[in-house]
């Protein structure tokens, strides 16, 4: 008699393949917000996409309101995004080792992963090493973005665009004649101003904040992570409070609405 086979374990599950016949819902996601939430596994840090605005809404226990999490499921609009395991992580630098051309730092960066603690040991030992570090986020990147574009394809989510938006008051500013520049002037592919003016003063900020990275050791460098963990879950739950109060607005002034229509 023939010995059943188990299905390999690197099969999807039944759960995780696309639905037929649900149709695709367009969501502007944010893709660097999304990719943080997908390597982050940490068991006290809870991430959500927001099915409308594609904004990626991320809960710390300890940190934000207890609360957070029974508002969260009682909205349909947020869905919990399931981060990369730790072991398929693990693998990936397992795999990216033998890529490295140095022969000096692949021997450091296998040392690194042996044991508990692997994950910090092996950016620490790569914070010396600019161009391979540079590889190796490229590499993650790309197995991140993959992850990613199975998830979204599970649940019926096709990624869009994300809106370009205008500063307060450059909208008066681009509507009136006298600044209306010649089309042959502004390239459509820069976009507008103000999102353009954003990307570079982000940019610069990012460099200047990586510049001061590589300056630190592995305590000021945790110091500096929590903080901006810190920075980025006040952001999100004030943005989910922003969104709970306009919920509860429009809720408010249904009863209203139907009232005067019934009484003309």
């Amino acid at each position: 008699m023939a010995e059943k086979k188990e299905p390999p374990t690197s099969s999807p599950s039944l759960a995780s393949l696309p639905q037929p016949n649900v149709p695709l819902r367009d969501v502007p996601i944010d893709w660097e917000a999304l990719e943080d939430a997908f390597e982050n596994n940490a068991p006290e840090v809870h991430s959500y996409l927001h099915l409308v605005t594609g904004e990626v809404l991320r809960v710390v226990d300890g940190v934000a309101d207890p609360q957070m999490h029974v508002r969260i499921a009682s909205d349909p609009n947020y869905l919990r995004v399931d981060p990369v395991s730790s072991r398929e992580q693990y693998r990936w630098m397992e795999r990216f080792i033998p890529m490295v051309e140095d022969t000096d730092l692949r021997a450091k960066l296998t040392v690194a992963i042996d044991g508990k603690g692997a994950f910090r040991r092996f950016k620490d030992v790569l914070m010396a090493y600019g161009p391979d570090r540079e590889k190796w986020f490229t590499f993650r990147s790309e197995r991140l973005r993959t992850f990613m574009e199975a998830w979204l394809t599970a649940h019926a989510i096709h990624p869009i665009a994300r809106p370009q938006w205008l500063e307060p008051g450059e909208e008066d500013r681009e509507s009136s004649p006298e600044s209306v520049a010649p089309s042959s002037s502004v390239p459509e592919s820069e976009g507008p101003r103000s999102s353009s003016g954003r990307r570079r003063s982000a940019e610069a900020s990012r460099a200047h904040l990586k510049e001061l990275a590589d300056a630190l050791g592995p305590r000021d460098l945790d110091v500096l992570v929590s903080f901006a963990e810190f920075l980025k879950a006040r952001r999100a739950a004030r943005g989910f409070a922003h969104h709970h109060e306009h919920m509860q607005s429009e809720r408010g002034s249904e009863p209203k609405r139907s009232a005067e229509s019934s009484d003309s």
